[in-house]
């Protein structure tokens, strides 16, 4: 019927593209419909055809049709219905991946979740767990829209990939030397891109229980998943002596003894000369692990972060805070981010390499001491923490002292401050949250101003889940 439909409409629809009228051309049944006026012929056989185009010609889809699963419930609820607006509006406004994340991660600290009908994550896209179901869903991979309880080596492929590392991890926290012996007898099924993501899974709890598991990825076929096992069993402390590397690099970093009472070590950088020397540097800086540098300079770990001269070099303290999250167990880690955020002259980017090593409350530390110490603005803040932050007091501090300022300058503009209002939103606490709008509408900012939508969200969601 669509052809004979199609056949019947070729002699009008070839006259409308060459920009002739085309009612000479009408199918014969439909000459009385359109009446003897020329100009209305002419509405009346676009309207008809439009409607049997419309609705009686449609495409066949190529290939089988298959009707989809519903949409998984998630573990968490949805946002109310009376919230979904602003949340929409700020996704709408979202065009970055870190954005977008730390709103996810917010809500997800509340203990709520986005309206399928307001957003769904794709293949690939960088989301809490809680949303595993849904971005299996949207893959349209064929698996099934709801997994077993629980993860084992029998039910390893009931699960979608991302429903999986979400188990995985859930079962890594609770029993971490299970959960290797799992994944070393199913690691090899998976491709590159999950063997890496399953393999930092690991890091957690890291302990000499992975190491059969770490030693049989070392001839891995994937480069990516060799450095990253190689790198987990150099936190371990199994990694490279280094050699002569080592003692070329140590030979940058002499370390002096000051004091007269009480001798402390410190390390003093011989001064670079010349551009091929730094780059020689940073380049044994980036290959060596933080032990064998450390072995080399005669120090324990412990002693080369803390005799570590931060804030006076900043081309050195970027690749050597990179060497400590790459191979230093925890504690080491911890260390340098408390000396980085300590320091007088502290460098964001240095930081910003030991963020994937810290847990939320170490980030969220860092973020309030910077926050605290003048040192950083809301946005810059939020990248160290991360959504959710559940800071208290948030305006008060510098960074609100000095948002307010700006935002009462005599020539700010309606949308000056938008990413540090944003930034502060997604930081606060639900009753800093509330402290902010207060001060913020006493120095002329409107309820309705666009820019507030995260804060009145944040003031507006109660708790779902237990708060520190």
């Amino acid at each position: 019927m669509a052809e004979a439909i199609l056949d019947a409409l070729g002699p009008v629809l070839t006259r409308w593209t060459i920009g002739g009228s085309a009612i000479s051309a009408a199918p014969t049944g439909w000459r009385d419909a359109l009446g003897v006026d020329a100009g209305e012929a002419e509405l009346r056989l676009l309207a008809l055809s439009g409607h049997l185009v419309g609705t009686l010609a449609l495409a066949e889809p190529p290939g089988a049709v298959r009707t989809r699963d519903d949409i998984p419930v998630l573990a968490q609820p949805p946002l109310p219905e009376t919230l979904r607006p602003r949340a929409r509006r700020l996704l709408h406004g979202l065009r970055e991946t870190g954005p977008r994340r730390a709103l996810l991660d917010f809500l997800d600290a509340r203990g709520w979740t986005l309206h399928p009908g307001d957003w769904m994550p794709g293949k690939g896209d960088d989301v809490p767990d809680v949303y595993a179901a849904w971005q299996d869903w949207a893959a349209a991979s064929g698996f099934p829209s709801s997994s077993p309880e629980t993860l084992s080596a029998e039910s390893w492929d009931d699960f979608g990939p991302a429903a999986r590392h979400a188990a995985f991890t859930a079962l890594r926290l609770r029993d971490p030397a299970g959960a290797s012996e799992l994944l070393a007898g199913k690691i090899a099924g998976e491709t590159p891109d999950r063997r890496v993501r399953l393999l930092e899974v690991v890091a957690t709890k890291l302990t000499n229980v992975d190491r059969p598991l770490l030693e049989s990825l070392a001839g891995d076929r994937a480069p990516r998943v060799k450095a990253l096992a190689a790198s987990l069993m150099a936190r371990l402390g199994h990694g490279e002596t280094g050699g002569e590397g080592a003692a070329e690099l140590a030979d940058f970093f002499p370390v002096q003894t000051k004091g007269l009472f009480r001798r402390t070590r410190a390390i003093v950088p011989r001064e670079v000369k010349s551009a091929a020397q730094r780059n020689r540097r940073t380049a044994l800086l980036e290959a060596l692990s933080l032990d064998a540098f450390a072995q080399a300079l005669g120090l324990s770990p412990e002693d080369l972060v803390t005799a570590w001269p931060w804030g006076s070099d900043v081309t050195a303290d970027r690749p050597f805070a990179t060497m400590a999250a790459r191979s230093a167990p925890d504690a080491i880690v911890a260390a340098a981010a408390e000396a980085l955020t300590t320091s007088a002259s502290a460098d964001f980017p240095a930081l910003v390499g030991l963020l994937p090593r810290l847990a939320p409350r170490q980030r969220r530390r860092a973020a309030i001491a910077l926050l605290r110490g003048r040192q950083a603005g809301f946005a810059t803040a939020l990248t160290i923490a991360g959504g959710g932050g559940g800071i208290d007091d948030a305006i008060r501090m510098p960074a609100g002292t000095a948002l307010l300022e700006a935002l009462g300058a005599e020539h700010a503009r309606p949308a000056d401050q938008a990413s540090e209002l944003l930034s502060l939103g997604l930081l606060a606490s639900r009753t800093a949250a509330k402290q902010a709008l207060d001060q913020l509408a006493a120095a002329g900012l409107i309820a309705s101003d666009p820019r507030l939508d995260m804060l009145r969200l944040n003031a507006a969601l109660e708790h779902r889940r237990p708060t520190e």
